[in-house]
């Protein structure tokens, strides 16, 4: 009987144990792999990948060049040409500025466009929403958007992939939860930090934002405005200006963090594996949704959208039960299951180890044919999305 008192465990203190151990095992690792004040730099891209960003040919970028018209880029001992992202974005205003339609290769927002506000969303975590989330980021920066990425998700997975440690970098204030907590919020203007990928801007997240989650209650019982449901919209409206698009990553519950997403967006995303397990939780999820989306719309808030689409997965075309399944799905929504999928690829997954996206990663890290499905997917994927903006933007 005394061994068995012995042998007890008090969870809370086991639980505080493991996290101290594993956080500064982290700590430890990080510090080997990289100086203190490393960050993350995004590596130079070819000219045909240049090229394909900027939607011309190689044989005109090399004229271009030729001609004197574009700056002059980082060149290798043997004469090939790397571009960095900031070199294509200049490159992009030079040919903007002297194309014959203005908006030809600088596609974002103009007089008179709304900002597109996008949430990536789904009731079952691992579906994928960060890793869209992310990529939808950085394919459209590379094609000249101005993008702000919004982690709300306590995890912050897209804050770290960003390069910052949350755990570290904002521990005490510097997310979100600063500019719509209920007491004293602070300009978003002043939290937003700048990450190293051209183009894209990063609301950060942390563990922090569970606050919002346990201080609504007592904001709806004492009447505390704006609302739950208008405070992320509010807050975006001092920075909207400066974005064409942002994007949320929404955590895997249907709180009041996103629901005040949601009640922000003119796009919704919602991200399925194509497997029956996750359809049955995902109409689980669909239900929730309309139930919840009815009270706080019943309360004010906005529910006009200009888009919904399902986004599959990890998807892989040759398994029989997935094309079942995604059939299954087209005939149920339409159009509102998107065309192009993002397949399954142990390019994204291995990318992932590090912490890192495809498209930071470079080529000769993979198998040739196993990068170039990988890229060629999500980039279907994510011009599908650019063509969803533009829709939107009545283009």
């Amino acid at each position: 009987m005394r061994a068995d008192v012995a042998d007890t465990i008090h969870i809370n203190a086991r639980v505080r144990e493991n996290a101290e151990a594993l956080t500064s095992a982290l700590e430890d690792h990080m510090l080997k792999v990289f100086a203190p004040d490393a960050r993350k730099e995004l590596r130079r891209f070819s000219a045909g990948e240049a090229a394909e960003l900027l939607g011309i040919s190689a044989s005109f970028l090399r004229k271009l060049h030729f001609d004197n018209r574009i700056p002059e880029v980082h060149t290798t001992p043997g004469g090939r040409r790397h571009y960095s992202a900031a070199d294509v974005l200049e490159i992009r205003k030079v040919l903007d500025s002297t194309a014959k339609t203005k908006g030809t290769y600088l596609r974002g927002r103009r007089e008179g466009d709304k900002v597109q506000v996008l949430s990536f969303l789904n009731f079952k975590g691992g579906s994928g929403k960060t890793t869209s989330s992310i990529h939808t980021a950085q394919r459209l920066a590379l094609k000249g958007y101005r993008v702000l990425c919004v982690d709300i998700d306590p995890q912050a997975s897209l804050t770290t992939l960003f390069g910052y440690r949350p755990e570290y970098d904002f521990l005490e204030s510097g997310t979100i939860y600063d500019a719509i907590r209920y007491d004293d919020p602070m300009p978003l203007s002043q939290i937003i930090q700048p990450t190293f990928f051209t183009g894209i801007d990063l609301a950060p997240g942390g563990l922090i934002l569970q606050e919002f989650e346990h201080e609504t209650p007592q904001a709806l019982m004492t009447n505390v405005q704006p609302a739950f449901f208008a405070r992320m919209a509010a807050a975006l409206q001092e920075v909207e200006a400066n974005y064409d698009v942002i994007i949320f990553d929404c955590p895997p519950q249907l709180g009041y963090l996103t629901m005040s997403a949601l009640c922000a967006s003119t796009g919704v995303l919602i991200t399925i594996v194509p497997n029956m397990l996750d359809i049955a939780s995902m109409s689980q999820f669909l239900q929730m949704s309309a139930d919840l989306l009815d009270v706080v719309s019943n309360a004010g808030a906005s529910m006009e959208f200009d888009f919904l689409r399902f986004m599959i997965n990890r998807y892989e075309p040759n398994d029989g039960p997935q094309q079942q399944v995604v059939a299954f799905l087209r005939q149920l929504f339409g159009e509102e299951v998107m065309v192009n999928a993002m397949l399954k690829s142990t390019a994204i997954s291995d990318a992932g180890l590090t912490q890192q996206t495809v498209y930071e990663v470079d080529r000769s890290q993979f198998h040739r044919n196993t990068y170039d499905r990988a890229v060629d997917s999500l980039n279907q994927v994510n011009d599908e999305i650019e063509s969803l903006i533009q829709k939107a933007w009545g283009r």
